[in-house]
């Protein structure tokens, strides 16, 4: 152990980068150094006794004791609250052990050393080699034991090591400061290539429908009727497909579960909180946020209704950094200690998945959630996540909430979108749980077990439908994504032009996630098996099919009226009918997964806005084109929703 008197020594014989020595920037107990920036000076246990409302002796023992590792949970409150920083914390404790505090953003370290550890390594391991002094290179660490479990590989890279204290987030400002760009890239290119889209750029992209298209329009130039039957044959394929998973996830989704006061009344300990011999893991929530200043403080008071301990809670408020109005909204609407904006660096894309991987390295807690910025978590949320994870067997690593819409009666289309998502996520994901199936994630009230998301690499950047490929990639892994009976409201897209803008970056995220985990069938059967493989090409090839080749079956619909139609030229009679019932099938079908769904939101969306389904489906074609385009130009273009319209 490095004494606090030989530390004071060292200071006096090292030669340090200039300005680094100073009092503002190290701590030490030699009163050469001058006054300490610990909290052990008189000055800061008159501000800790005015805030703790104490006398100033009382402060001086609480200081004493509050560097202690049997205080820890007090310690973290009061940093949740606001009393002290998580720097003063380090200061506290560096003072007891008789060691070093250095606060990376106010002394910036010497980012050779950071590029000789790996700047990845950094962030992962959180640990910060700051500048070698004649004692040897000093480590800045967060706690001590981490120094001492790395120190046999720092001293093989670094040579002699000292330690000194820092914070968490000390470090990763400092590191995002230092070598941002690099950070950027880290995080674009943190899945597996094999398993990332980022390989398909647009060039390759347009090879690939080309060699699609050119047999199909070959065919067409040689036999037109031959490509009708095609078009229409795969047409009616795909909607069989579709039409047994859906049929098959309603069933699953049938028996309900108990209604929340209900079980509450049973079990309120269960549903609130883990059995009392387990503590509240540390929970961290990230938000990814880009021009959203209108909505930025709307979202800070509703995360602020979150029931959970503070000490035990984090919120990361990700901004990208041209970003200056949100940031300036952000700084003005009062933000609790708990919560923290990082600043995601410039790099060649600029999507939320890439966000999410810059702030995943900022964070603390064992699980880990992510809500979007119009979202407004029912209050327990979190408790319940806690809860579920704690009696969940180890192989659930994801827990998925239910989305619903706090606008719904503000438009025609948001009832249809509330429908819809009723239709998603209380029948069809609820059933996909049930059945063990895939299940492709919403992309918010989405929580995680954080060495799961470590395993994977988290997010990939590219994907502008990151959710469901990271759905994919964790059954691919061998893990379970359960259903959260929570719901989070959040607003519906209302205008036309704007969902059409929103659901053809979906399709498009679809369509490349299609394409990547199909691009070795076997492996993805190895990976899946045969029930989850069958499942997933029916849900993702079925479901992307019919948004393209929707208009065919439209036409069948005129033969009703006795329009004359090119398949009856084709099929044989028989056929025919079998594929007009298969129509009607779907149309009945589609109808009893609105009724179950009204029926589940309470009546919120009444019956008879199931009759308007069929022109909102027709939206879904046009974005599915949309969609289709630009995957052959601009692939990873993030066409951004814009929220606040609607106070919620």
């Amino acid at each position: 152990m490095v004494t606090r008197q030989e530390w004071a020594g060292r200071q006096h014989r090292s030669t340090l980068p200039t300005g680094l020595a100073q009092p503002s920037a190290i701590s030490a107990s030699s009163a050469s150094t001058g006054r300490s920036m610990g909290l052990s000076g008189s000055d800061d246990a008159m501000a800790l006794a005015h805030a703790l409302r104490t006398d100033p002796a009382q402060a001086r023992r609480l200081i004493a004791g509050l560097a202690r590792p049997r205080h820890a949970a007090l310690t973290q409150a009061l940093v949740a609250e606001g009393v002290i920083d998580d720097m003063a914390v380090a200061r506290l404790t560096a003072t007891r052990l008789g060691l070093m505090a250095i606060d990376p953003r106010e002394a910036p370290p010497d980012p050779r050393l950071a590029d000789r550890w790996g700047v990845a390594r950094c962030l992962a391991e959180q640990v910060l080699p700051w500048h070698v002094t004649s004692g040897g290179t000093v480590i800045l660490v967060p706690d001590l034991r981490r120094f001492h479990n790395m120190r046999e590989g720092l001293v093989t890279v670094f040579g002699p090591v000292l330690p000194a204290l820092t914070s968490q987030a000390a470090i990763s400002q400092a590191l995002l400061t230092l070598r941002g760009p690099q950070i950027a890239r880290l995080a674009e290119a943190r899945v597996r290539p094999q398993d990332s889209c980022r390989a398909l750029d647009a060039a390759s992209l347009r090879r690939a429908m080309l060699i699609i298209a050119v047999p199909l329009m070959a065919l067409l130039l040689v036999s037109p009727t031959a490509f009708v039957a095609l078009l229409f044959g795969w047409a009616f394929l795909s909607l069989a497909v579709v039409m047994a998973l859906k049929l098959a996830a309603l069933l699953a989704s049938l028996p309900e579960p108990p209604p929340p006061s209900r079980f509450a009344a049973l079990q309120p300990d269960l549903r609130r909180a883990p059995p009392p011999d387990l503590p509240l893991p540390v929970i961290s929530i990230i938000v990814a946020l880009y021009r959203e200043a209108d909505i930025a403080p709307r979202l800070v008071r509703r995360l602020e209704q979150l029931d959970y301990p503070r000490h035990q809670l984090e919120i990361l408020l990700v901004v990208e950094d041209d970003d200056d109005l949100t940031r300036l909204a952000l700084m003005s609407a009062d933000l609790p200690p708990w919560f923290r904006i990082v600043i995601a660096p410039a790099g060649r894309i600029r999507t939320k998945p890439r966000a999410l991987n810059i702030a995943l390295d900022h964070c603390r807690g064992s699980i880990v959630g992510v809500y979007d910025a119009e979202d407004a978590p029912a209050p327990d949320q979190l408790r319940q996540v806690a809860a579920q994870f704690a009696a969940a067997p180890p192989e659930v690593v994801c827990l998925q909430g239910t989305l619903d819409f706090y606008n719904s009666d503000a438009h025609p289309m948001a009832r249809l979108f509330t429908l819809e998502y009723a239709v998603w996520f209380r029948l069809m994901l609820r059933g996909f749980d049930r059945l063990r199936l895939v299940l492709p994630l919403g992309g918010t009230t989405l929580f995680f077990r954080r060495a799961a998301l470590d395993q994977l690499g988290a997010w990939d950047a590219h994907n502008v439908t990151e959710d469901a490929d990271l759905g994919l990639r964790l059954a691919r892994s061998g893990w379970r994504t359960a259903m959260l009976d929570s719901v989070t409201f959040e607003e519906a897209n209302c205008q036309p032009w704007s969902w059409v803008k929103q659901r053809s970056r979906w399709i498009k995220g679809y369509m490349m996630t299609w394409m990547v985990h199909s691009r070795a069938p076997q492996r993805l059967w190895r990976d899946l098996g045969p029930r989850r493989f069958i499942g997933m090409q029916a849900h993702f090839a079925g479901s992307i099919s019919q948004a393209l080749l929707a208009p065919l079956l439209w036409t069948m619909w005129g033969m009703f009226v006795g329009l004359p139609h090119p398949l009856h030229a084709i099929l044989p009679a028989p056929v025919m009918v079998g594929a007009v019932v298969l129509l009607i099938l779907s149309g009945i079908l589609d109808l009893a997964c609105g009724i179950v769904a009204s029926r589940r939101l309470q009546g919120r969306v009444g019956l008879r806005w199931l009759v308007m389904q069929p022109f909102y489906a027709a939206l879904g074609t046009v974005a599915a084109y949309k969609a289709l385009l630009e995957l052959a130009t601009r692939p990873f273009y993030w066409d951004k929703t814009t929220h606040g319209s609607f106070g919620g």
